[in-house]
């Protein structure tokens, strides 16, 4: 399971989960990173684990017309969400689900 960063929270760096926290770590928090001989340094310094400075979300699309989420470009910082859902424009299971569409989101 893949656990969504939030502020404060510290995580290793390894091989395993450098991946997921590069973009993180180095575009929206602005920090170096680099990697040399199987160590990590984070503005210069060697570091083992880093603390995350801002709350993170995962996005869903709907998939229309190829569209990207978190699954193409990771975590969202809170900083950038512009937006709240508010509508269920489509709703479908099966079939679409006909008492659910455009009813505003509780």
């Amino acid at each position: 399971a893949i656990r969504i960063p939030k502020k404060g929270d510290i995580i290793s760096l390894n091989d395993s989960t450098i991946e997921l926290y590069r973009r993180l770590i180095s575009v929206y928090e602005h920090n170096s990173l680099d990697h040399k001989n199987g160590q990590f340094f984070i503005n210069g310094k060697l570091a083992t684990t880093y603390t995350i400075q801002q709350n993170y979300y995962w996005m869903m699309g709907d998939n229309r017309h190829r569209s990207q989420d978190s699954r193409f470009w990771g975590f969202v910082p809170e900083t950038h969400i512009v937006g709240k859902a508010s509508l269920i424009w489509l709703s479908w299971e099966n079939g679409p689900r006909w008492k659910r569409l455009f009813n505003f989101i509780q």
